[in-house]
């Protein structure tokens, strides 16, 4: 090779070329899922502030990734709560409050969120503000459930007797055993109101991955692929020869 490198074996180049393309293959794939999320960001925010639709148009079969706001009316079922005890809001604690609806004229009921209820600082369930009699009219966002990881000790629901329920992730099968009824593949995200107790945001909850850390993840494969190649012309460098000292002759 030119420029004080050496040809490298072939298997050598070989292994590079296959290590540095996937590499690359990988940081593109992150960029690819950062530029997917940041869409599907603008789409919720887009859908946060848009004429509400007729919620029958979309109950059971929402638009794959989009976020439809819809006009309901229906009864909650106010002894039916559920607390949702891992949203991430603030240090303070609270829950994230769902309540079943039945919806006028619909055979489901649909899981209406509430918003998020701020705790204390301590262990105790805020109090809950109590739900308006009647018939309501809702206006939301018709967004798929909150997304859970890995399910620690199986369904909390059935092991509990008393409503208000408790439980660190939400599964739309298991509230619908409990409650013994069909629900809606999605849940209700009430719009934000001022004169409520609850904190309504309209967020995509991406959990840890972000469209930052898919960037992040994306330079550092980029960088693997650059220190691959660093790495093999390093190794093939040709070393000056060694010049002879005087007392190499005595």
């Amino acid at each position: 090779m030119l420029g004080g490198f050496r040809r490298p074996p072939w298997w050598a180049i070989l292994l590079t070329a296959a290590a540095a393309v996937l590499f690359v293959r990988l940081g593109f794939w992150q960029l690819h899922r950062a530029a997917f999320k940041d869409e599907l960001l603008r789409r919720y925010a887009a859908a946060a502030v848009a004429a509400p639709r007729d919620f029958a148009a979309v109950a059971t079969q929402p638009p794959p990734d989009a976020y439809p706001r819809v006009q309901v009316q229906g009864r909650y079922l106010a002894d039916r709560v559920y607390l949702l005890d891992n949203p991430r809001h603030d240090d303070r604690g609270g829950v994230e409050v769902y309540v079943p609806l039945r919806v006028a004229g619909g055979d489901r009921l649909l899981l209406a969120d509430l918003g998020f209820l701020p705790g204390n600082g301590t262990d105790q369930t805020p109090q809950l503000p109590a739900l308006p009699d009647g018939e309501q009219s809702l206006h939301g966002l018709y967004v798929p459930p909150p997304g859970h990881g890995f399910e620690m000790g199986g369904d909390a629901l059935a092991r509990q007797a008393r409503w208000p329920k408790k439980t660190i992730y939400l599964d739309i099968g298991q509230v619908a055993a409990d409650l013994g009824a069909k629900l809606y593949p999605r849940v209700l995200s009430l719009d934000a109101d001022p004169a409520s107790i609850y904190v309504r945001v309209h967020t995509l909850d991406f959990g840890d991955m972000p469209p930052a850390r898919h960037r992040a993840y994306a330079f550092q494969w980029f960088s693997f692929a650059i220190a691959v190649v660093v790495i093999l012309l390093v190794l093939n460098r040709k070393r000056g020869s060694r010049q002879p000292r005087p007392t190499d002759f005595r």
